[in-house]
């Protein structure tokens, strides 16, 4: 089969295509023919050495998200057979013709949808609905402030937040995406500068129930600002850095919950759990046209380094796809 590889840490030059041989399913796993498989900033880290896979995961070949078929199945494997359509997460490991996959962390593809529209699904909307309503606890007709709108999880997460009657603010550095994010259920749009005085504004000195961030430290003081009494704030990950002060008077007073999460790292069960959830809460949201992946560019198998060299200019809105014919 080929893979992209990480031949050593580095820019995106050290990305190369491999012939590797096919592995082969035992036990529960599944083998997937990988038709599609988006791109993540973890695969940035992971190729320069800076976040780096999972025990049990093929450490040299990035990907997080895939869409595919079922190739074969292991002796044990009771829920899948030849030829269905799957998606799903993987610690590592996506960005090949073919992986290795536990059979409960297969999603069945939606009818509606084709393998590049399918590979832009699940590590975002996995992980947006993970941290808006298992860990944020984001109820209906509550006020939600999603930063980095246009991003993968952003564009996830704001059309969950208004398919269950949230309200939904975000922020961006850019005036585009925030225009490009109100189709998809965003209320209103925010700089990232002073964020904090505009959901004031908004809200009649309200605030917001919950903060979905995944720049970090930066924001902190403004995200603790812009809560209300017993709000959330949940971090998906700190782009903008891992350090900050916090006036804990003012989370004591307000009787604020700050919260962490990642996907990767979490335990098989655990992550089947969140993969149960997703198949039964927003899979049937797909199928129904409720809500729906948002692709901006694809890329073949070959154009890996390039299409790494346009993730980190973050210019996109929604997900570059890489497509494995």
């Amino acid at each position: 089969m080929r893979a992209v590889i990480i031949t050593r840490p580095g820019d995106s030059k050290v990305l190369e295509i491999h012939e590797l041989p096919t592995p082969e399913p035992v036990a529960d796993q599944v083998l997937v023919r990988v038709r599609a498989a988006g791109l993540n900033r973890a695969d940035i880290g992971q190729r320069e050495g800076n976040y780096p896979a999972p025990a049990g995961s093929p450490a040299h070949i990035p990907g997080l998200e895939f869409a595919g078929e079922v190739a074969a199945v292991g002796p044990l494997v009771t829920k899948w057979k030849l030829g269905q359509r799957v998606m799903g997460i993987i610690g590592s490991g996506g960005q090949a013709e073919f992986l290795l996959s536990h059979e409960g962390m297969l999603v069945e593809i939606p009818a509606n949808l084709d393998y590049i529209q399918a590979a832009a699904i699940p590590e975002v909307f996995m992980t947006a609905h993970d941290a808006l309503f298992t860990q944020g606890g984001l109820q209906m007709g509550e006020r939600v402030l999603i930063h980095a709108v246009g991003s993968g999880v952003g564009t996830a997460a704001v059309q969950l937040a208004h398919a269950v009657g949230a309200t939904t603010y975000g922020t961006s550095r850019t005036q585009k995406k925030l225009e490009q994010a109100k189709p998809l259920g965003l209320t209103m749009g925010m700089t990232d500068a002073n964020f904090a005085q505009e959901v004031a504004q908004a809200t009649n000195g309200e605030g917001v129930h919950m903060v979905l961030d995944v720049v970090g430290a930066p924001y902190m003081e403004q995200n603790i600002n812009a809560l209300t009494t017993w709000g959330r704030m949940v971090f998906l990950a700190t782009m903008g850095g891992k350090q900050a002060n916090v006036d804990l008077l003012k989370v004591m007073m307000k009787r604020l919950t700050i919260r962490g999460c990642t996907l990767r790292s979490r335990t098989l069960d655990e992550k089947m759990t969140v993969t149960r959830r997703f198949a039964t809460q927003v899979v049937p949201l797909f199928a129904h046209g409720s809500v729906q992946p948002i692709v901006e560019e694809i890329y073949p198998l070959h154009e890996i380094a390039h299409a790494h060299d346009v993730m980190e200019e973050n210019k996109n809105f929604g997900k570059l796809i890489l497509r494995i014919d």
